[in-house]
């Protein structure tokens, strides 16, 4: 601002105050405005606290999706690392076995008492002491995923079916492929 304006400012102001200025609303202006620049400033309206409420809540409504959809992709890839690895440890097993045989359960490598991200066990079947097909887990075609043994998570809602297209297998964490494959049962 010029200090002309400034100097014309502060005499309608004091025109303003005497009440001899016929237009005081361009000198509240001006005075306002010399007001916020000088520290004088008095507080917010109510349509600007209002605004300021509703930029924060939109951007609230967008973060707390996003951080748990990233919540819930933390939880699937620590499911498949543990998988993958209680599945090393299997065949670390298999190899230390004179006869090649797979663990009865996860007991026998110390993965008895694991728990998945969503504090169910991991479920495991050894193919060699199952003889009920029916507990096997299937892929669409109701093909067995596994030829060894199935090793899997039941996912979110703590709940499976061996086909993998039934709605409670959707969330399920499986190895598929004799361990070729290790993820979402609804991607494979």
């Amino acid at each position: 601002m010029m200090r002309a304006e400034v100097a014309r400012t502060r005499m309608n102001m004091s025109l303003l105050k005497n009440g001899r200025l016929r237009n005081p609303g361009y000198a509240n202006y001006m005075y306002n405005r010399l007001a916020w620049g000088k520290g004088r400033f008095r507080g917010l309206t109510l349509i600007e606290l209002l605004v300021v409420v509703a930029i924060l809540g939109t951007l609230v409504g967008i973060a707390i999706p996003v951080y748990t959809h990233q919540i819930e992709k933390a939880r699937i890839t620590k499911a498949i690392a543990e998988i993958a690895i209680i599945q090393r440890e299997i065949a670390a097993y298999k190899g230390e076995e004179s006869d090649n045989f797979l663990p009865k359960t996860l007991d026998d490598i110390g993965r008895g008492n694991l728990l998945d991200p969503w504090d169910n066990p991991y479920r495991y079947l050894n193919f060699a002491i199952t003889t009920a097909k029916g507990a096997w887990r299937k892929d669409r075609f109701l093909v067995p995923l596994n030829t060894d043994y199935d090793l899997y998570s039941m996912g979110k809602d703590g709940q499976t079916f061996p086909p993998l297209t039934a709605a409670p297998s959707y969330d399920d964490i499986v190895r598929a492929n004799d361990g070729a494959y290790i993820g979402l049962a609804s991607e494979y």
